[in-house]
């Protein structure tokens, strides 16, 4: 049985990634926030609006404890997943846990297009953005720093990159 879990930073390449992971060696893909948005019909942007942080992160846990026990998957957990309640010691007992780590230049490079999607950043400027990603990714980085494998994705911009970085991944997880 095979489970692996993704976690890193939004724009990290936890999505691209997984689903690459995933092909390779012929296990289903999960995304936990497309996960949450097919089961509750609303995307993470309104249930987060709705519900508010607290709300969607108990939401987003009870989520997380139902496809961690799916057999032989990859799957993308959200960028604040780890950071909450008792998620991360849950993760690295269900699953080979590995954080996909970028510098904060790159993920402001990968998240600017999209921004919009993304309710924490919707409505910041360049610098808030990149003060943002800074700031949170500091606090973040003792909870992601728990994961029992860590890969750099800095570099994630081609084909044969990802590549690269999939036989790394493989390599690490001996898969």
């Amino acid at each position: 049985m095979n489970r692996v879990i993704l976690i890193g930073y939004m724009g990290s390449g936890k999505t691209t990634l997984g689903k690459a992971l995933s092909q390779k060696l012929g296990l289903s893909f999960f995304d936990l926030d497309w996960f949450i948005e097919n089961r509750f019909c609303q995307t993470i942007s309104r249930l987060f609006s709705e519900r508010g942080e607290e709300g969607f992160r108990k939401l987003e846990k009870e989520m997380l404890h139902e496809v961690a026990e799916f057999e032989n998957v990859v799957i993308s957990a959200g960028g604040g997943t780890p950071c909450f309640f008792d998620n991360m010691d849950y993760m690295n007992r269900q699953a080979e846990t590995v954080y996909l780590k970028a510098s904060p230049e790159v993920l402001f490079r990968h998240l600017r297009p999209g921004k919009r999607k993304r309710p924490l950043l919707a409505n910041k400027s360049d610098e808030e953005m990149m003060d943002f990603i800074i700031r949170s990714l500091k606090e973040r980085e003792p909870f992601y720093s728990q994961a029992k494998y860590t890969l750099d994705t800095s570099l994630l911009e081609n084909h044969q990159q990802i590549e690269e970085s999939i036989h790394q991944l493989r390599k690490l997880l001996n898969l």
